[in-house]
């Protein structure tokens, strides 16, 4: 007979916790692995070189066809890359990326995550976001093309075809659609003009008076008073115009499958570089972002540090940056990659030319300075 048996042996609390924490943590990643974030996020996308070729079509059809293509007007050999630079978005309005991949990106200096509000606004399909970058790099390319003319001393007669009117405007009402304003106070609008020549001359005139607003409507000459109203600070009439310009010699810009308007800088360089003498940018490999407009204003754009990554593993030593997004490449420069704050496409051209000569660069805007 036992008259004393052995306690039970008790399970140890510390290794049941233990156990629990790691199941738990085991069903939070792979929940975290699945479940969609209300983010997307933005990756180095391909890089297109301007004055190159890119691939199009499939199978045996598949050919390379030369990005810029000009007729009616003498060309001449080019070297080196005026690179392209686009931005990837991993998801869409339906397809989120996984909070795993958030948390990657976070921890990622060519990636960021962004809100699927900035890309795709509620109540919008990814069809009718990607229409609208259809749209805008259609824009885009033709103020390229008007851009590099124009820097190249062209007169390029112009139309500014009022395409939209802003409900309560100034305008509403006494501007319609369909009008081509043809001049502001006097001022004429038929020649090198586009919306960004409007705009100035409507802020630079105020608020405070009637201006004079001239418009071809149905074969007739009328002269409209319009008083601009002030909209976030800006005098502003509340139209939306669409540019039509009649250029001396075609130029086509057969790029596929890419949309937005951040490519404009950079097709106007390789148009420029494409119809004029020597290799604009010395045989060196360039790339760069802006958008631009015919009177060769750049302007900033989205996914500037992605594309500094991706200039960098395309093997450019150049980089061209709009001033406006100097804030977001200081710090975030890659190795081996020279950014330019550049304004405008002549300073462009004139960075460009000081680089391929071998000229001192200490005189060049930088986005450090």
């Amino acid at each position: 007979m036992t008259l004393f048996a052995p306690a039970p042996r008790r399970r140890s609390r510390s290794r049941t916790v233990g156990w629990a924490f790691v199941i738990g943590a085991v069903v939070l990643g792979l929940l975290a692995s699945v479940l969609p974030s209300p983010y997307l996020i933005e990756v180095p996308g391909p890089v297109y070189n301007t004055i190159g070729t890119q691939e199009q079509g499939t199978g045996k059809d598949a050919e390379r066809v030369k990005l810029i293509q000009v007729s009616g007007h003498e060309t001449y050999p080019t070297g080196g890359a005026l690179d392209m630079l686009t931005v990837g978005i991993q998801g869409d309005a339906t397809n989120r990326p996984s909070w795993t991949s958030v948390v990657r990106a976070v921890f990622s200096p060519s990636q960021a995550v962004i809100p699927v509000e900035a890309v795709y606004p509620s109540g919008t399909t990814t069809e009718q976001v990607n229409e609208r970058d259809s749209a805008d790099m259609r824009a885009s390319q033709q103020s390229a093309v008007a851009a590099a003319l124009i820097q190249q001393g062209n007169d390029l007669p112009t139309q500014l075809e009022v395409g939209t009117v802003q409900e309560g405007s100034a305008a509403d009402g006494v501007i319609e659609e369909g009008d081509v304003v043809t001049a502001f106070d006097g001022t004429p609008l038929t020649v090198n003009a586009d919306a960004s020549t409007l705009r100035a001359l409507v802020a630079e005139h105020g608020t405070a008076e009637p201006a004079t607003v001239t418009v071809e409507r149905d074969g007739a000459t009328k002269q409209i008073e319009v008083t601009p109203r002030s909209e976030q600070g800006t005098a502003l009439l509340g139209v939306g115009v669409t540019e039509r310009y009649d250029f001396p010699f075609k130029v086509s810009i057969r790029l596929q499958d890419v949309g937005g308007p951040s490519a404009g800088m950079m097709f106007a360089l390789g148009i420029i570089d494409e119809i004029t003498p020597g290799k604009l940018n010395g045989g060196k490999h360039v790339a760069g972002t802006g958008t631009i407009t015919a009177q060769g204003e750049v302007g900033p754009i989205g996914g500037i540090r992605q594309k500094l990554h991706g200039a960098a593993d395309a093997g450019a030593t150049v980089f061209l940056a709009p001033a406006e997004n100097c804030d977001e490449v200081v710090g975030h420069v890659p190795d081996g990659l020279d950014v330019y704050s550049v304004t405008t496409l002549d300073q462009a051209v004139t960075d460009l030319q000081t680089i391929a000569d071998g000229g001192s660069t200490a005189g060049l805007a930088r986005c450090d300075s």
